[in-house]
């Protein structure tokens, strides 16, 4: 059988491939670690389990569920955004529940996109954009971020271009992989061009409140909803990765695009995850000052891993990563494979990204102090670094 011509220019995922390379070395005995990727290795809140729990008893615990999700999370999701990011948003319209906010992104894409379409995606930038756009047989328009520009899109340069094509313009901030942020007056200028160009901002936002005390949503721009969607997640906020729980936030009348594509492609999401989503929506300000304070402590590890490279980096990261900039003409990769034969440790090369990444590497913050201290140790001793 011949496969899709959409296949062609579609890899598999980097972390699929490189995951089960990592899997194969554990089994044959190696002590891998994996400072990789970025899935949280703490725990829910035990607020959080207990309420999936207690659901299970519910009589319809096990039937299908809304597509839109039950009205409680809907309502949780608003109140959410109220009370830390300052945003109405109605709950009926303007919030989507999502299996995960990557699926978001396929179904946002395929219900604005035509082939031929235009897409605005960042470099370096989260894989999946690019993936996705190619998909749905749209032509992918890269722009370029740089460390000189705090890792922002250059909106004049983009504004002297053609932009009669683009339909979609991808943002994501915090940004993943730097842990650049991006200030209200930088979104505010983002929103007035969307607005000149007529083009639907979306800002991938699951990373505001790691190592953050100021979290804040494209949404909060007066005039976003005209043009903006944000995607969210309780993937890293709430420790909850494999609960695949996201959402969609922004215009209803966006929102009510996406609902077509996403109620013809899954079921509602499961009962006892949406209890347990509404649980960790509610949790107060002690639920982040612990989350952060055990991801500083390990940022100081990470830190002292980048400087035993040779690497440097930014101190006001944000996000689940650190982004370490190499010297100049390091092959990331080269130094990923070298750390992975030689030592057992597994970092992601900056590449992965986009060609915006080449130089770099990305050190996961997921794993124990124990594991950071030891990867640390095997460096050292082993005397890796460029």
């Amino acid at each position: 059988m011949i496969t899709a011509s959409r296949l062609s220019q579609t890899q598999e995922y980097y972390f699929s491939r490189k995951l089960r390379e990592v899997r194969e070395r554990i089994a044959a005995g190696r002590p891998v670690i994996n400072l990789g990727i970025g899935s949280p290795d703490l725990p829910p809140a035990p607020e959080v389990t207990a309420a999936l729990q207690d659901a299970l008893a519910h009589p319809k615990a096990h039937q299908y569920q809304s597509y839109q999700g039950i009205p409680e999370l809907r309502e949780a999701i608003a109140g959410f955004y109220k009370d830390h990011y300052k945003v109405g948003l109605n709950p009926q319209t303007e919030v989507l529940p999502l299996m995960g906010s990557k699926e978001g992104i396929m179904h946002i894409s395929m219900a604005f996109l035509n082939p031929g379409d235009e897409v605005l995606i960042p470099n370096p930038g989260y894989p999946t954009y690019a993936a996705v756009a190619r998909l749905v047989e749209a032509n992918i328009r890269i722009y370029d971020l740089n460390a000189t520009d705090h890792w922002l899109p250059d909106l004049k340069a983009l504004a002297k271009t053609d932009l009669s094509k683009v339909k979609i313009m991808w943002v994501n901030y915090p940004h993943m992989p730097t842990g650049a942020t991006a200030t209200r007056a930088f979104f505010s200028e983002l929103v007035a061009f969307a607005k000149e160009h007529e083009i639907l901002l979306v800002n991938d936002n699951p990373y505001s409140f790691i190592l953050n005390d100021t979290p804040i949503s494209l949404l909060e721009v007066p005039g976003a909803a005209e043009v903006a969607l944000e995607l969210n997640s309780l993937s890293k906020t709430f420790n909850m990765a494999g609960w695949r729980i996201g959402m969609l936030c922004g215009n209803a009348d966006f929102i009510q695009v996406v609902l077509k594509v996403k109620s013809n492609m899954d079921s509602g999401m499961f009962y006892g995850l949406q209890m347990g989503a509404i649980a960790a929506l509610g949790m107060d300000k002690s639920w982040f000052d612990q989350l952060n304070g055990t991801y500083a402590r390990r940022r100081e590890w990470a830190w002292k891993i980048a400087t035993a490279l040779g690497g440097e980096f930014s101190d006001n990261q944000q996000g689940l990563f650190v982004w370490v900039a190499l010297p100049e003409g390091t092959d990331a990769e080269a130094l990923a494979d070298r750390l992975l034969d030689e030592a057992d440790l597994f970092l992601t090369p900056g590449t992965v990204f986009g060609s915006g990444g080449a130089g770099y590497l990305r050190i996961s913050l997921c794993v124990s102090l124990t594991d950071l201290e030891a990867a640390h140790r095997r460096i050292t001793e082993k005397k890796i670094s460029v």
